[in-house]
């Protein structure tokens, strides 16, 4: 099925599966006429999107020939301030979405993804700002045999990510509205299989959305949200990080590694911590490739098999509170790398969760520019 086809397929579903639900809710709300209004409602968006694969390196360029185009499905909780949080971050919607793409190229084929993510306004709810993570599937991932040229997927299953803004208007006509803006896509693998180059996507999209309740509660105001400062002392953490991976030679199979971070971080107000750190990172995989790389290539300057694989980094980074989630970015500089191997400055994005104030547990990308190294899990603690 082609990619606009199975898209109004979707819509028209979509769109007649949200009018029973609502008649339902409608039919069930009639029976009760003094019920209370809910914290949250529901809404759907269905969404067609077209634009470029990013060329972050020259190893992709026989895998973009076309415009991919394709199509995202989301079901979203919209909050009215019932909580401390919905208010700090001006009632923000959560959701999962399932999102289709085609990349027009016979190697790559076709990405699914099943995605949770927030969406948080701007302009008094006009602009949507949009954080999604979820798990992809590769249609026609890299087969030495059957489709060695892609070198993008080593995997059937990725990492999948996405960043969208939007202007969003709701009931405009009935219980339907409209949505558009621009929106960005990564599949990977975090390198846990080679080959691994991964695609970037940035696209327009252009959609309608479709309130499943007839109700809309008030915006709570004040009644919740906390006045107590949320400055804090120094704080010290201790991050334990794992995971598989594979170099870049494809076959050399996985192998372990495991990272160790040590940060102080100061809180600044409700949402945010500045962190400076230190990270030590003990890769087998880069152990076994520098073994590797010593025999394979007698052109180049003469290898000691023996080099230390290991690497020490220093960090600058922010974390983003929201409820018990949180999201963080890191950027860093290794001071400690002797084998030259990607460049000198690495970068970090996660999400953590804090099951008690101290302990958390989460899971991060670990990458050099476009070109991922590591999905990292970890658990650490926050003094």
């Amino acid at each position: 099925m082609k990619p606009i086809s199975l898209c109004l397929f979707l819509m028209i579903s979509c769109i007649a599966f949200a009018q029973d639900l609502s008649v339902a809710a409608d039919s069930i709300a009639g029976l009760k006429p003094n019920f209370e209004l809910p914290d949250e409602t529901a809404n759907v968006e269905v969404s067609y999107f077209r634009g470029n694969v990013y060329k972050h390196t020259d190893d992709i360029t026989h895998l973009i020939t076309g415009h991919p185009e394709g199509v995202l499905i989301s079901v979203n909780r919209q909050t009215f301030g019932a909580k401390e949080w919905e208010q700090a971050y001006n009632y923000p919607d959560y959701g999962m979405s399932f999102q289709y793409q085609e990349f027009k190229n016979e190697y790559l084929g076709e990405a699914l993804a099943l995605a949770v993510h927030y969406n948080f306004y701007f302009l008094n709810r006009h602009l949507q700002f949009r954080i999604s993570q979820g798990v992809g599937y590769a249609t026609n991932p890299y087969d030495k045999h059957t489709n060695f040229k892609n070198n993008a997927f080593g995997s059937r299953l990725m990492s999948s990510n996405l960043f969208l803004l939007n202007f969003k208007r709701q009931n405009i006509v009935g219980r339907f509205g409209l949505q558009a803006g621009l929106m960005f896509t990564h599949f990977s693998n975090g390198r846990f299989k080679s080959p691994n180059s991964g695609i970037n996507t940035y696209a327009a999209n252009v959609g309608i959305n479709y309130n499943l309740d007839a109700q809309q509660p008030q915006y709570r105001t004040g009644d919740t949200l906390s006045k107590k400062s949320y400055r804090e002392p120094f704080r010290y953490s201790l991050y334990l990080r794992s995971g598989a991976s594979e170099s870049q030679i494809t076959g050399s199979g996985q192998h372990p590694f495991y990272h160790i971070g040590l940060a102080v971080d100061k809180r600044v107000g409700r949402k945010s911590a500045l962190q400076l750190g230190t990270d030590i990172f003990f890769s087998q995989y880069l152990k076994e490739f520098i073994r590797y790389s010593s025999v394979a290539y007698p052109d180049r300057p003469y290898l000691d098999p023996d080099t230390d694989y290991k690497r020490i980094g220093l960090f600058a980074g922010h974390e983003l509170f929201i409820n018990r989630l949180s999201v963080e970015t890191q950027v860093g500089y290794y001071i400690y790398k002797p084998f030259k191997y990607e460049s000198d400055v690495y970068q970090r994005l996660g999400v953590k969760y804090y099951g008690t104030k101290n302990i958390f547990g989460g899971v991060a990308l670990k990458a050099h520019g476009g070109r991922a190294e590591a999905i990292e899990l970890g658990i650490g603690v926050r003094i």
